[in-house]
């Protein structure tokens, strides 16, 4: 009975204090995954010709340089599709508008009182353009913590060459940090592999959905596809709302419910096509989660720190069982979040 006192205190504590430094730990977080995928992006550059023939060093800091000129030209296109966005609302409420009327005469109610009074309560009390400012005010605080995470990037990767003697001398001898040192290879070596297979896997997804909508004549379709890409680190819940976003904006756009329907079907094609069959086949076992755990841990991280949970989530949890899986004494616990058991 003490036992399970102590221990449901320190998980409440550690939780109270995951969610109190959330605005330190998520780009830190965030950063150690990014350094994850950019060292095997660096690992993967020496297959090719020119590139890699260059030292370690030099590839590390090619992808560094690639991954910060990535990150700033996000923020330059958030902010410029939301001024592209606030410009178009009295298009987009216009059509809306027009959509709503037309349905209101297919069902003969637009002459209705009732109908009028609805549409006093519902329509005529949104205003679009007050949802700009408050996203306008959040830019500063996306701005900074993408600045934070190139910035522990940048400091994880120069670090990444004096590790080695670090973990000999904490270790207290070579035969036990070279134990640690192989078991961190090990570790390293899966989790990268995963998290760079994940982030290939959602590059592919967002050029299709790119395409799809460059096709359809949907507006900000950079914009959407980038969103999906990135929701798409959320299992299960991420696809549904990056197909949601777009297919509102088509509704807007066109004001037609046949469009939203040809958008939400060819961007549910995409998913399916790549979240049932491509993915798979790339990720082999490095995905390896039970589906209770998942859920499990988009509802935890999700409400200690919201989206940067969501999004941070399954790596995480991912990782951690990687991490498990490789130590003896936790190997156990590993097979119980695992979903096939083999880890």
């Amino acid at each position: 009975m003490r036992n399970a006192t102590y221990a449901t205190a320190l998980t409440l504590m550690f939780g109270w204090l995951l969610w109190v430094g959330r605005p330190v730990l998520v780009p830190v977080i965030a950063a150690v995954i990014s350094v994850y995928v950019l060292s095997t992006a660096a690992a993967t550059m020496q297959a090719l010709p020119v590139v890699g023939r260059l030292p370690a060093m030099a590839r590390r800091g090619i992808v560094l340089l690639a991954f910060a000129v990535g990150l700033v030209s996000l923020f330059v296109l958030v902010i410029n599709n939301l001024a592209q966005v606030a410009a178009a609302l009295p298009r987009y409420e216009s059509n809306l508008d027009a959509l709503v009327t037309r349905s209101a005469s297919l069902l003969g109610i637009e002459n209705e009182p009732t109908w009028e009074n609805m549409r006093r309560v519902t329509l005529d009390q949104v205003d679009m353009r007050t949802w700009i400012t408050p996203a306008l005010l959040s830019l500063r605080g996306f701005g900074t913590t993408l600045f934070l995470v190139v910035l522990y990037a940048s400091f994880f990767m120069a670090e990444r060459g004096v590790m080695a003697r670090k973990v000999v001398i904490a270790m207290g001898g070579a035969e036990a940090g070279e134990r640690a040192l192989s078991l961190l290879a090990r570790i390293n070596d899966r989790i990268g592999r995963y998290l760079f297979v994940k982030t290939v896997v959602n590059i592919i997804l967002g050029g299709a959905s790119f395409a799809i909508m460059l096709l359809l004549g949907i507006e900000f379709a950079l914009f959407w596809a980038v969103l999906i890409a990135f929701l798409n680190y959320i299992p299960y819940i991420g696809s549904l709302i990056g197909v949601i976003f777009p297919v509102l904006l088509s509704l807007a756009q066109f004001g037609t419910l046949w469009m939203a329907s040809v958008v939400l079907v060819a961007l549910t094609t995409a998913q399916i096509v790549v979240g049932a069959y491509l993915e798979p086949r790339m990720m082999g076992r490095a995905f390896n989660l039970s589906p209770f755990v998942v859920l499990l841990a988009l509802a935890v991280w999700s409400t200690l720190w919201g989206l940067p949970g969501a999004l941070l989530a399954v790596p995480m949890t991912a990782s951690l069982v990687l991490v498990l899986s490789e130590i003896r004494a936790t190997r156990p616990i590993a097979v119980m979040l695992s979903a096939s058991g083999k880890v």
